[in-house]
């Protein structure tokens, strides 16, 4: 199953940093690839691109003008949509259910008001909890529950930096810049 985020509605002067972590999270957590709607940010885009690049990995980050056209164009190519929002069926419940199913996914993060057609497009509206929290912390427990815990065995290919756990301190070696 490839696992691609789809965030709406960006905003330059409002979202630069949750839209960053909602970037982390999707690349850490197991997705492959993040879709930016709303207003264009290079800044942002190079900057992600940059921490991949670092940690590892082949995480893409692309910009689209339409958001509903990705939509489209992933179930066209016979993916799924899952659409977290408070309003969904439990996080918890479903999570098996998409796992189960193979699927291609695309989770879609909002930003400020989703439109009805997202709602109306998504195979799953999934909620993390009923109530109102980040879309940072909805990502995260939703591909958390999807990869059943395993994305804290996920292998990030040719790292400059590859932080080593360890209960005290920080340990992170440091690869050949030049690879």
């Amino acid at each position: 199953m490839n696992v691609n985020v789809l965030r709406l509605d960006h905003r330059l002067k409002r979202d630069t940093r949750i839209t960053t972590h909602v970037c982390l999270t999707a690349r850490a957590f197991g997705a492959s690839k993040i879709y930016l709607s709303g207003e264009r940010d290079a800044k942002l885009m190079e900057n992600v691109r940059d921490t991949a690049s670092r940690f590892g990995g082949n995480f893409e980050i692309e910009y689209s003008e339409s958001y509903m056209g990705v939509i489209k164009k992933w179930k066209s190519d016979g993916g799924k949509v899952v659409h977290l929002t408070m309003y969904g069926s439990q996080a918890h419940e479903i999570a098996p259910e998409v796992r189960e199913d193979g699927s291609d996914i695309l989770i879609v993060v909002g930003g400020s008001k989703v439109p009805g057609s997202v709602y109306k497009a998504a195979d799953w509206n999934v909620s993390v909890t009923t109530q109102p929290h980040s879309e940072v912390s909805s990502l995260a427990v939703f591909q958390h529950l999807l990869m059943n815990g395993k994305e804290f065995d996920l292998k990030f290919e040719n790292p400059v930096l590859e932080v080593i756990p360890t209960a005290h301190g920080k340990n992170v070696n440091i690869h050949n810049e030049n690879r």
